[in-house]
Order: structure tokens, then C-alpha cells, then sequence
């Protein structure tokens, strides 16, 4: 069965006035995030500098640590969210996950300087992500009304990046406080993330067969069966994995953009793990508002709006604006990005999901995502080793500019259906 929304997904019908509360589970949901992110931001803020300026990596050695790490997530995701849905084992799978990423941080407390342990600490890193991030995001769409899942992705998120906003202080801190010693910072991180496991174990309600949230549904033809690993076949569906691909093989990575930041102003490095900080920050201002506005005037749109903002974030480095209106003009382009990207694009995605898929659906989303990001993180790397920045970014920008048009043409409207009725087959109208 396809999830049923009165209106089309990504454009729902208006609210009737009645102001409806975030659902207690999304709630403890972003509270875990917060404490988690805490956790990994602390490791994140300072980790480009540690590799880059302290074991002396290259652009490319750095892209491909990065890029290898992050499509270590590739196949976890997807099994990951196919066990998730078998069951209704979100809770499980996803604890998992977390449990995972925190017991990363004491491999980074014995690697030293030794480059095959650090790779093999963010590989685990990043596979507990790749195991917990679609179960999470199927429990936030599980329990949350379709017409509001905009604004539900949105306060998540909000919460999520409010760790993201403490974990680079939190390591600022450690690092002055501990004359440098990064150690300090992993073994602080790992305390952390495991006080963000127990919080998921006592927060976060169990198996769920069943949503919580009353949706009407309608019986699917069978060539609509769920894909590989359970992923939806619908055309709409389709397009959005086609268009995350896309954009996503255009998008250079934060680390990358902040080195850049760096290296342009001639920033100190003990002030780099403050540069995510301004990024942080917008994001916290926009992703309520974001979500919200996705919900009222549809979800397509704040996506690609979204990628425009990083478009400009590119545009703004390579031209020859003072350096006082670069660094934050790059922030709050970087946090605009995100704020209009990362949980709208689930919320779009959510309503072309099967019944009983949720997770495998995301997780086939994200993992598009994660592996076109793995390419681009590669190649943007390869290109600055090669040609110079300059160079690689402007390569990023016009590949970026393709992109967000090809997904201007390809991204679905969403369902045409009359409000009080049944949905049918999700359509993939474009124009």
C-alpha cells in the first residue's frame, strides 16, 4: 500500500487552524540527535585539521579517507532499513547503529597517528550512521501526521543541529583546555555518544507493525511492489532517487568548503573548529521555518531552492569579495542549504513510500545520496591535487548548476487528489 496524503505530497491541503503538537516521539528522537551530535561533532570539527595539517595529508589522500568512509555506509544503509521493516524492528536496528558509532571514538583513542586505524574508526563511525539513520527517519514518518512531516523533519533536525552547534565548542574547549591534545576530545566524545545510546534505549518507544498516526490507504497494483530491498517501484519515487543522485554528485563536501574558507582568509587553525559553528547556526534558525513552509507551499521547491544556496556558497568563494563578507556569506549559504535540503527531501519523499517499507525506501534515498557524494568527494579532491582549487570549485559549480535544472525538470509534483479522498497511484507529473 502507498501511504495516502488529502493533496498532493510535496503541496498538502491548508491547515484548518488547529495548531497540532510535534509528536512525543519525534521529540525523543531529536533528542537523542542533539546528545549524539554532540558526540560526533566534536570528532568532525577538529578532524580535517588533525589529518590535513597535523598528520600532513593531502587534498586527495584527505578526499579519498573522506569518500571511502562515507561509502562504507553504502550497503549497511540498505540493509539496515530492510531489517528495520521486517518486524517493525526500528528501535533495535537503530540502537544498533548508535551503539556503533559511540564505541568508534575509542579507536580513534588507540590509533596514534596511524593512518589504518583512524580509516578504520570512521569507517565504523560512519557504518553505525549508515545502520541508524533510515529507521530513524521511518519513526519520524511513522508518527507523524503526512500532512506535517515537513514540520516534524524540520524540529528534528533543529535538534539535531543543535548538537552539531555544541560539539565544535565543546572540542574548542577541550583543545585550549588541554594545551592540544586530541585525545581529550575523542575520549570526552565517547562519553557523550553513550549517554546518547541510553537515551535512545529508555526514549524511544519499541517495535511499531503499525503507525500511529491514522492514514488512509488504498490497495496497490501489484506491479507497484516494493524494489530492491523493499524500495518503492513508483515512478515518482524513481525520479526523486534519480534527482538526490544527481545533486548529491555535485555537492563538495563541508570539510572540503571549510578548508577552502581557511585557506582563503588565512584563518588561524585553532579558530577552524569554529567554522561549522556559523553553518550550525543558521541551520538551527531555518529548519523549523523550512519545514513549515515545505508543508504549506510544497517540498520541491525549498529542495531546489536549497541547492541554489550552495551554488552561490561556490560562486561566493571564487569571487573577489573582501574576505570579511566571504566567510560568513559561505555560512549562511552552507546553513540555508541544508536548512532547505536535508529533512525536505525526506519529507517529499515520505509519501511516495509503500506501507511496511518505510525504512528500506529512505534508506535507498540516502544511500544514492551518500555514493554520489563518495564520487564527488573523490574527484573534487583529485582536482584540487591536480589543477589548484580554483579550478576544482568552479568544476563543482557548473556541475552543480546542471544538476539542480535536470531536477528542476525530473523532481515530482507530488499526488493530485481531492481532499477527503483516497490516493491513488502516486503520479509523477513534472511539468
Amino acid at each position: 500500500m502507498y501511504l495516502a496524503t488529502t493533496g498532493r505530497p510535496d503541496a498538502p491541503p491548508a491547515p484548518s487552524g488547529v495548531r497540532r503538537r510535534v509528536p512525543g516521539t519525534v521529540l525523543a528522537l531529536g533528542a537523542v540527535s542533539l546528545v549524539t551530535d554532540v558526540s560526533s561533532e566534536m570528532v568532525t570539527a577538529v578532524l580535517p585539521l588533525y589529518l590535513v595539517l597535523g598528520l600532513g595529508l593531502s587534498p586527495l589522500q584527505f578526499g579519498l579517507l573522506d569518500g571511502l568512509t562515507t561509502g562504507a555506509t553504502a550497503l549497511v544503509r540498505l540493509l539496515g532499513g530492510a531489517t528495520a521493516d521486517r518486524g517493525g524492528r526500528h528501535k533495535t536496528v537503530g540502537g544498533l547503529g548508535y551503539a556503533l558509532s559511540a564505541a568508534s571514538r575509542l579507536g580513534l583513542l588507540v590509533a596514534g597517528g596511524a593512518t589504518g586505524w583512524i580509516a578504520g574508526s570512521l569507517a565504523a563511525d560512519r557504518l553505525g550512521k549508515g545502520v541508524r539513520t533510515a529507521p530513524r527517519d521511518a519513526l519520524i514518518t511513522l508518527h507523524s501526521p503526512p500532512e506535517d512531516l515537513g514540520r516534524a523533519f524540520g524540529v528534528h533536525r533543529a535538534m539535531d543541529t543543535t548538537g552539531a552547534l555544541l560539539g565544535p565548542l565543546a572540542a574548542f574547549a577541550l583543545l585550549w583546555a588541554t594545551a592540544d591534545a586530541y585525545d581529550a576530545v575523542f575520549a570526552v566524545s565517547f562519553c557523550v555518544g553513550s549517554f546518547g545510546v541510553l537515551l535512545w534505549l529508555l526514549l524511544v518507544p519499541g517495535r511499531t507493525r503499525h503507525a500511529r498516526v491514522a492514514r488512509p490507504v488504498v490497495p496497490r497494483p501489484p506491479r507497484a511492489r516494493g524494489g530492491f530491498l523493499g524500495a518503492p517501484k513508483s515512478p515518482g519515487y524513481r525520479r526523486i532517487v534519480l534527482c538526490a543522485g544527481l545533486l548529491g554528485a555535485a555537492t563538495v563536501g563541508d570539510a572540503f568548503l571549510y578548508l577552502l574558507l581557511q585557506r582563503r582568509t588565512g584563518l588561524d587553525p585553532t579558530w577552524f573548529p569554529f567554522l561549522p559553528l556559523g553553518a550550525a547556526a543558521v541551520f538551527l534558525l531555518l529548519a523549523v521555518p523550512a519545514g513549515r513552509l515545505a508543508d504549506r507551499l510544497g517540498r520541491r521547491g525549498p529542495l531546489l531552492y536549497g541547492h541554489g544556496a550552495l551554488l552561490l556558497a561556490y560562486g561566493l568563494l571564487l569571487t573577489p569579495l573582501p574576505d570579511a563578507a566571504v566567510l560568513p556569506g559561505v555560512l549562511v549559504l552552507l546553513g540555508t542549504f541544508y536548512a532547505a535540503t536535508d529533512g525536505v527531501l525526506m519529507a517529499l519523499t515520505g509519501p511516495f513510500l509503500t506501507e511496511g517499507r518505510q525504512a528500506g525506501g529512505l534508506a535507498l534515498v540516502q544511500t544514492v545520496q551518500a555514493l554520489a557524494r563518495v564520487g564527488a568527494a573523490v574527484a573534487f579532491g583529485a582536482l584540487w591535487t591536480a589543477s589548484g582549487p580554483d579550478t576544482a570549485l568552479a568544476a563543482a559549480l557548473l556541475a552543480l548548476a546542471v544538476a539542480v535544472c535536470c531536477s528542476a525538470r525530473l523532481l515530482p509534483r507530488g499526488l493530485s487528489v481531492p481532499a477527503g479522498h483516497a490516493a491513488p497511484e502516486p503520479s509523477e507529473r513534472t511539468d
